[in-house]
């Protein structure tokens, strides 16, 4: 299997990378990130407290989730814009922190690239956990006002410094989470999108993977 893994924390440009260089390498492409979004919106939408590690852990096992290249369906319902928003990032934290929940969305996420034979991956834990023999692991990372810069785009909704203050508190719950923290693959890639445009990384990750451009 041919599996790419990019890790990182958020607003480093994960998602953008990893869709265009799944494109120009001909792969599917899993935003590993929108799978524990989909379980935090399922506990909201279901009631349940996102820190109730076992009522969480009991749902994690049974929710629907489709995280494909159009949108994201949990439970049949459109969730796409969803777990975009401040309640979920806000949660989803929590949720991922949960050993049983990381457990079953590894399980999915490998047995996703298995019937694909190979895929890019982005999330936290890809090159480190989930695919620790992977092709290639990237890790990006970028200048913390740029990164909050960028989510601040993505989400319309919410101004600069809330999603400055939440990107530093969800990068302090990664990194010092005890079950797959955030953090950088021995033998990875790491690269600085600060000042680069997405066809510059894209060009530089996959010259380390020798694919050019053909």
């Amino acid at each position: 299997m041919r599996v790419i893994a990019i890790d990182g924390p958020a607003g480093s440009g994960k998602s953008t990378v990893a869709r265009a260089l799944a494109a120009r390498l001909g792969l599917d492409y899993l935003d590993t990130g929108a799978m524990y979004r989909s379980v935090a919106f399922a506990a909201l939408q279901r009631g349940i407290d996102p820190a109730d590690v076992e009522a969480v852990s009991k749902m994690a096992a049974d929710v629907s989730i489709d995280v494909g290249p159009d949108g994201v369906i949990v439970d049949g319902t459109d969730a796409t814009i969803a777990i975009r928003g401040l309640e979920v990032s806000q949660a989803v934290s929590v949720v991922a922190a949960n050993p049983a929940v990381r457990t079953e969305m590894v399980r999915r996420q490998r047995a996703w690239v298995a019937d694909r034979d190979g895929g890019v991956l982005e999330g936290r834990d890809i090159g480190t956990v989930v695919f620790p023999d992977a092709e290639l692991k990237v890790y990006l990372t970028a200048d913390p006002e740029v990164r909050a810069q960028r989510r601040s785009k993505e989400a319309a909704d919410l101004d600069y410094e809330t999603v400055a203050a939440d990107l530093a508190r969800r990068d302090a719950v990664d990194q010092g989470r005890e079950v797959s923290p955030l953090t950088e693959a021995e033998d990875a890639f790491l690269l600085d999108t600060t000042g680069l445009t997405v066809e510059e990384i894209i060009d530089v990750i996959a010259g380390r993977i020798g694919a050019g451009d053909d």
